[in-house]
């Protein structure tokens, strides 16, 4: 489908995504057409695997843009997001250009654009038509003076560069910002956004994910999942796990089941692929602990 033609209503949104295998919720959806309207940035928080990520890959395929990543973690700094010189090139530019040319001119010529090496957030701002999809994903992980970096970019489209000054987009990049909310972010970046807060799909969206990703299951398989991992996410038993399994480990937990060529789930397969459900050892033990009461139906 055409950019256009995906933002021409909520509902055009919405089935273009779900063509890609991403069902969206009408108050994601609602979120995901303002923020495109509206050229804001949309912010995404919620808990690990719930679709955060993947919406940012499925909207540049829908809408034909580049699809440009800045993962954050700990300590990353302004010259892996935007920027920094070939120093090497200009190196070897000034030891053959020496000689010949005055010192100011040198200068000059060392902060052309073909010594510069963009990072994500330059060359957000400059792609080509008809512009990219920037994700700038668990922006939690980085630090608040990276934050404080942002906020040029985000509030305005454009960022600062010393030897070059301020380069605007050519084209508004569309922006998503995803976060696990392992720390509060500042209400800077906040404001600068839109915001939307991610859960895990409801029993019936989470069936139909399934079955998109994994057409190979049969429906019965299908639906056992979709039940089991509802089960799990309910409130007789969500508070006993660290934590759940998102949408991503119930279709790979799906794929995984196709693969041992299983009917139907067993006590003994949950057991088995539990490790596929749960990544940490404590949640692990706990499953089989609550298995009998589980799948008691």
């Amino acid at each position: 489908m055409s950019e256009l033609g995906a933002l021409s209503s909520i509902d055009a949104l919405s089935a273009a995504l779900a063509q890609e295998g991403y069902f969206a919720d009408r108050r994601l959806a609602t979120a995901v057409f303002l923020a495109l309207r509206l050229q804001r940035p949309l912010l995404l928080e919620g808990a690990p695997g719930v679709g955060k990520t993947e919406l940012a890959k499925v909207l540049a395929r829908v809408l034909q843009r580049e699809l440009l990543r800045l993962q954050c973690f700990d300590g990353i700094e302004q010259r892996e997001a935007l920027y920094e010189w070939n120093h090497t090139a200009q190196l070897l530019h000034l030891r053959a250009a020496h000689d010949s040319k005055a010192s100011e001119d040198l200068e000059r010529e060392v902060y052309q654009d073909r010594f510069l090496i963009r990072r994500p957030l330059l060359q957000a701002l400059q792609a080509p038509a008809p512009g990219a999809v920037l994700l700038i994903d668990e922006v939690d992980r980085a630090d608040e003076p990276f934050e404080a970096f942002l906020l040029e970019y985000l509030g305005e489209y454009q960022v600062s560069i010393p030897e070059l000054g301020t380069l605007r987009a050519n084209i508004t990049p569309i922006t998503l910002l995803t976060s696990n909310r392992t720390r509060d972010l500042h209400d800077a970046i906040k404001r600068r956004c839109l915001f939307h807060w991610m859960d895990y799909p409801d029993l019936a969206r989470e069936l139909a994910i399934v079955r998109a990703q994994v057409p190979q299951a049969s429906a019965q398989l299908s639906q056992q999942v979709a039940d089991f991992v509802a089960r799990l996410r309910s409130d007789s038993f969500a508070s006993a796990f660290v934590r759940l399994p998102g949408i991503a480990e119930s279709v790979e937990w799906t794929q995984a089941l196709v693969a041992l060529q299983a009917a139907q789930i067993t006590p003994d397969l949950v057991q088995e692929t539990s490790g596929v459900l749960f990544k940490q050892q404590e949640d692990v033990l706990r499953l089989n602990q609550l298995l009998p009461e589980l799948i008691a139906d």
